[in-house]
């Protein structure tokens, strides 16, 4: 899996990976993949993507394709954008909706952080959006990112040192993440 956070403070708001991709119980670090990082960028924003290795190709060849609108400036422009894009992975990159008996929608397997100059989002498999207020993150590691960014939020300044700490601390611990880090930051939307 992963480890991708969020973090908006003082007009910032930025987003930070991992570097390492798992099949399994093979490790490939950023040393052998040339396309290591998992922050991609569009418009005046990024996101990253856990689960899949293939969402990110497909992600980026999404956004490549002009007849595809893509939306990430609020929350309900994220969910309109997954919407409309899950008949296109279902016919066009031949995405497997199918997941449990009892789910209410079909699943787009899905899962990722936006960081744009409006804030910090989640949008997930059922293509359920959250808006975050502080800070964020998803993947394997997420649980350390999450403890660390917590301690580390009110004592620090820096939405970049924070996010920096959740994935070094999502490294440290999870085994399906390693080291280098990516970071992008972008300068907040004044409300």
């Amino acid at each position: 899996m992963s480890t991708i956070v969020v973090v908006k403070k003082n007009g910032k708001a930025c987003i930070a990976a991992d570097s390492l991709t798992t099949f399994g119980d093979l490790r490939m670090g950023s040393g052998f993949d040339n396309a290591h990082d998992k922050v991609q960028s569009y418009g005046d924003g990024y996101f990253g993507i856990v689960g899949s290795a293939a969402h990110s190709l497909v992600m980026e060849s999404v956004i490549k394709n002009k007849k595809v609108k893509i939306d990430f400036s609020d929350r309900m422009a994220i969910f309109e954008t997954f919407r409309q894009l899950h008949p296109v992975l279902k016919d066009k990159y031949f995405l497997n909706a199918k997941d449990e008996d009892d789910d209410p929608y079909e699943a787009s397997h899905i899962d990722a952080l936006i960081c744009n100059k409006a804030g910090i989002f989640g949008i997930y498999s059922l293509r359920e959006v959250s808006e975050y207020t502080k800070y964020w993150a998803i993947g394997s590691g997420s649980e350390f990112a999450l403890g660390a960014m917590f301690a580390l939020y009110d004592r620090l300044d820096s939405a970049e040192e924070i996010a920096t700490a959740g994935v070094e601390a999502g490294a440290e611990f999870n085994a399906s993440s390693a080291l280098p880090l990516s970071l992008y930051t972008v300068n907040l939307d004044e409300k």
